[in-house]
């Protein structure tokens, strides 16, 4: 059972306080029962990494740098030396107590978030309202949020307007106005307003869960460095040992040291060269770094994809909804159909594209529902193609709705259609759909997206840290080089199936380039899970999710930079302690052979370098 780290504190404490009454009696009094404290202490002290040591070596069946620090403190005793083995036993369990609290800080964090989901939600039934279990919700329920209470679960607002405090998922501190058709996650704090809100996803596939889980698991995975030196730990251990044994039989046989002296040099040998700092150089830090990404809103599916961010030196982006915000909308529509007319036409369209999720096919909802919502037609078959559009057959027709290349335009008549609608609209880029009946032209859509602001910062933070920044869409040449050319990306990819993304991606890791992947779209999903390190951004499809390595719970682009900055941080942080940790190590080694470290001393600066490695992988908490 694994104590808390105020319960190591206090038995920290206690231990302190027993081994200050053994050299007071020691001192003042003479007596012999002084001995019984110290043995107190032992036990008080060191109870919590003993049954550490001996539960990890049953289970991993090896030997532990806990077991290594018992070994020594009890070997001090042995020769005499009950002070100083008490003092090993005090320091190293406070900074076990120091890299508990480390631990559970990051668990408390993963608490708190939990605690702010609410368990119990008003569900509207009629003229009724209803207090159910909010795991019970389901999507298309409608829900009241009242001021002061936390959104139960991811939804559309249908009615009333709010402030809505989003900090516990994003890290903004300002409250976001919140209105008719916005989206609200669960989690978030309803400030000032009384919402109705419809429900879009179980309270299991929620944003907020989501974050819970992805939280847990990065806290359970180490990372390369941290498994390489755990690998190391139990190797090294036996060679201490080995290493301890020769140094009391060697210079005592030889003569060069007593065997008094030599065991002393060997229990000196057992706490210095015990690697506790160097243990401790990789796991605090990362798990500050986790909590720290956490609060910002930036997921980590493992503490890999945390320690491989810093390398990337190439970058690849969606267009829609990645680098632009991702809500189109049409700025132009030419009906051109020589025999079909308008009103048998626009319905057909707006059947046809209800049953896509692409931000284009919302973008023409919107603009056909006020006059079309109920005057949809039947279907005879569906076909969504990722990349390029959807196929469909209706009134006898084969309709196809999507890129040039799908509906066979050519790029010579793409620029005769459009020429003359895209003068006064150049600004926000352009993206065209089309529509064709049977093959022939039937209208076509001029749909407007705007960039990032962000998304321009971004790349430009990135280009002056020498990444290559490329973006890869399913848009035409024109369209793509448009927005390209605002959002100032080095490369542009345009007219991009899924497998064109992918095969982008494994040219650059061919080039021995580390790249990370940044989508939002069920067609970007496989080129995430190529990518060395695949982003998705928070308000994506679920596949672009569940695909990812890291999650940007909001659609926040300078949260990847925030995130660039903590795993440069990191990775200074436990080079910093790699190095201070071997090299205070190999310092104590080297004054114990010229038998100038006394056994106090290499106890405070074996456990204070372990001190201070922790409190310095603490400092990634802050920003």
């Amino acid at each position: 059972m694994e104590l808390s780290a105020r319960t190591q504190l206090i038995l920290a404490t206690t231990a302190g306080c027993l081994i200050l009454s053994a050299w007071l009696v020691e001192t003042y009094t003479q007596s012999p029962f002084y001995v019984l404290f110290y043995i107190l202490a032992f036990i008080v002290g060191g109870y919590a990494k003993a049954v550490e040591g001996i539960q990890g070596s049953i289970e991993e069946k090896q030997l532990n740098v806990e077991l290594l620090m018992m070994f020594a403190a009890i070997g001090s005793a042995a020769i005499g030396y009950w002070g100083e083995g008490a003092v090993l036993i005090l320091i190293f369990a406070y900074s076990g107590a120091l890299e508990s609290y480390t631990l559970q800080k990051s668990d408390k964090e993963i608490k708190s978030l939990i605690s702010l989901q609410p368990e119990e939600a008003w569900l509207l039934s009629g003229d009724q309202e209803i207090r159910v279990n909010a795991s019970s919700l389901e999507p298309g329920n409608l829900i009241k949020v009242k001021p002061g209470e936390r959104i139960p679960a991811d939804g559309i607002v249908l009615k009333g307007k709010s402030f809505v405090n989003e900090s516990a998922l994003t890290g903004e501190s300002f409250a976001k106005e919140i209105e008719l058709s916005s989206e609200v996650l669960a989690g978030t704090l309803n400030q000032t307003g009384l919402l109705e809100v419809s429900v879009t996803k179980h309270m299991k596939d929620s944003v907020f869960q989501r974050m819970i889980d992805l939280v847990n698991r990065a806290q359970s995975e180490a990372p390369p460095v941290q498994r390489k030196i755990e690998e190391f730990e139990a190797k090294y251990v036996l060679f201490v040992l080995l290493a301890a044994a020769l140094t009391v039989l060697v210079p005592g046989s030889t003569g060069m040291w007593s065997y008094s002296e030599s065991l002393y040099r060997a229990c000196v040998l057992l706490v210095v060269a015990s690697p506790c700092a160097l243990v401790a150089s990789t796991m605090p830090a990362l798990l500050a770094s986790l909590s720290n990404a956490a609060k910002q809103g930036i997921l980590f599916k493992s503490g890999v994809f945390l320690e491989k961010l810093s390398m990337v030196n190439v970058i690849a982006f969606d267009k829609t909804g990645t680098l632009t915000e991702g809500n189109p909308s049409v700025t132009s529509v030419k009906y051109v159909h020589p025999s079909i007319k308008e009103e048998i036409l626009i319905p057909i369209i707006y059947t046809i594209e209800k049953n896509s999720t692409h931000p284009l096919a919302k973008a023409i909802l919107k603009k056909l529902e006020p006059d079309y919502k109920d005057n949809q037609k039947k279907l005879i078959s569906y076909e969504d193609i990722p990349g390029l559009g959807v196929k469909a057959e209706a009134a006898g027709i084969q309709w196809k709705i999507g890129s040039r290349e799908l509906t066979g335009i050519t790029e010579k008549r793409e620029s005769k259609l459009i020429e003359d609608l895209t003068k006064d609209n150049e600004v926000t880029g352009q993206t065209v759909v089309y529509v064709t009946a049977d093959n022939e032209l039937a209208a076509y859509f001029l749909i407007g997206d705007t960039v990032r602001d962000e998304a321009i910062d971004a790349i430009e933070a990135l280009k002056q840290k020498q990444i290559l920044t490329l973006m890869l869409t399913g848009d035409s040449k024109r369209g793509a080089e448009m927005i390209g050319r605002l959002a100032k990306v080095d490369e542009v990819g345009y007219s991009c199936m899924p497998e064109d993304k992918v095969n982008t991606v494994k040219r650059w890791k061919e080039r021995q380039a580390v790249v990370a992947m940044i989508g939002d779209g069920v067609n970007d999903a496989p080129a995430l899970a190529v990518a060395d390190v695949g982003v998705a951004m928070g308000m994506g499809s679920d596949a672009a999710i569940e695909t990812a390595d890291v999650v940007l719970v909001k659609n926040d682009l300078s949260k990847l930079l925030y995130a660039m900055r903590l795993s440069e941080r990191l990775s200074k942080i436990v080079k910093q302690n790699i190095i201070f940790s071997i090299g205070v190590i190999l310092f104590l080694l080297l004054a114990n052979f010229f038998q100038v470290l006394t056994l106090p001393f290499g106890v405070i600066g074996h456990e204070g370098s372990t001190i201070l490695v922790i409190l310095n992988g603490l400092r990634l908490l802050k920003g």
